[in-house]
């Protein structure tokens, strides 16, 4: 759902997405005008895998996960994508397509531009390049360690680095997820995420109802995770909090 040209209300603002915020005045004054407002429905699929990338995406308050798809249909999640970052990184690291399914996991708002303009300011090769390759490489952290999580630890430490990492690029404490859809994310048996998510509302971390999930204690999420959401988290704060530095 396409609303137009940005919208510049306390509900919705470019500034909301890090990346965007980062720039300097005379950057982000030239994109402004292109930044389309979009919807994101839980579900929207915003790229599938091989696709051409026509645009990419600045999520302010949705979040968006990239998928690995199988032959068989069978999927894994290898990253999430929310108000800290851009969607559409292949397009200026030399490709056009992307072997990734981008999936709304949670509801909202972002903005789109179209994939020509990010490539003109790309190749300048000022403020805007620096950014986007900054954030790449933490991206490429996340991604990582992700791999090494799903091959080594329980599906319990995974839910608890999904939901914080989920946390993370929201505002508030609720997300609106079924277990099923979880376990698609996680590339896992649902029961596995049955038992898992049990024992979290059970150690009263957490409330889940009818695909709601509210997370009643964080510090109690952050004591079962496992390193690979520190490892990530650590990445992108040593990253994206010197952004600014971009801007000198």
């Amino acid at each position: 759902m396409i609303i137009g040209k940005p919208q510049m209300t306390d509900a919705h603002d470019p500034h909301q997405n890090h990346l965007l915020d980062a720039l300097p005045k005379p950057e982000f004054d030239r994109l402004l005008p292109n930044l389309e407002l979009i919807k994101m429905k839980l579900g929207d699929a915003l790229y599938e895998s091989g696709g051409r990338l026509q645009h990419v995406y600045f999520p302010t308050t949705s979040i968006v996960s990239l998928l690995y798809v199988m032959e068989d249909g069978a999927s894994a999640e290898i990253a999430v994508v929310g108000n800290e970052g851009i969607l559409g990184v292949s397009l200026f690291m030399g490709g056009e397509t992307t072997p990734s399914r981008a999936v709304v996991q949670s509801a909202g708002w972002g903005y789109r531009l179209k994939s020509q303009i990010l490539k003109q300011e790309f190749n300048l090769g000022g403020p805007m390049m620096r950014l986007l390759l900054r954030y790449t490489q933490a991206l490429i952290t996340q991604m990582s360690q992700t791999a090494v999580c799903n091959r080594h630890h329980s599906v319990e430490q995974q839910l608890c680095r999904w939901l914080l990492l989920s946390l993370d690029r929201l505002s508030g404490s609720e997300l609106s997820m079924t277990q099923e859809l979880i376990a698609n994310m996680l590339g896992v048996r649902r029961e596995g995420v049955t038992e898992a998510a049990g024992k979290l509302q059970r150690a009263g971390l957490i409330d889940y109802s009818r695909g709601h999930i509210n997370v009643l204690n964080r510090p109690g999420l952050e004591a079962r995770v496992c390193e690979c959401y520190q490892v990530v988290k650590t990445e992108f704060d040593r990253l994206l909090p010197s952004l600014h530095l971009v801007k000198n």
